[in-house]
């Protein structure tokens, strides 16, 4: 499936390349930074260098097989592609990163931008939370 992947967004097929993807594939639903890539594959047993993934994730990213974002401002984390659009809510004790949906918020973007003279095009809406009780 990776290789097929590969192909399909014009790459040619790499052991690294292949290595990587199937990393990112094993962490689906995951948004992880290049060193926990690096970590992965270690643990793996497959050597490739740090930079060599950073080269690797960013190609992934142009051509369209994984999605990166800049949550903190600081690390990169990826995540693979999805064809569903989510948001995310990021914990601010504890780091964690939750996806979620709401239909109500991406109808009331597109009218925001509608009301402005705009076409939404795309967004990124994330929200820092904090843990108060327990989850509803």
């Amino acid at each position: 499936m990776s290789s097929h992947k590969l192909k399909e967004a014009g790459l040619k097929v790499t052991l690294p390349r292949v290595k990587v993807l199937e990393a990112m594939e094993s962490l689906v639903g995951s948004h992880v930074s290049a060193e926990d890539v690096y970590k992965l594959l270690l643990e793996n047993k497959t050597d490739i260098g740090l930079a060599t993934i950073y080269r690797i994730l960013n190609q992934f990213e142009e051509v369209g097989i994984l999605t990166r974002h800049n949550f903190d401002g600081a690390v990169a984390r990826f995540e693979l592609k999805s064809s569903n659009h989510h948001d995310h809510m990021i914990c601010t004790n504890s780091g964690e990163i939750i996806e979620f949906t709401d239909p109500i918020i991406e109808a009331r973007q597109k009218e925001i931008a509608r009301e402005k003279g705009y076409e939404l095009l795309g967004h990124s809406l994330v929200l820092h939370v904090k843990r108060t009780g327990s989850p509803a």
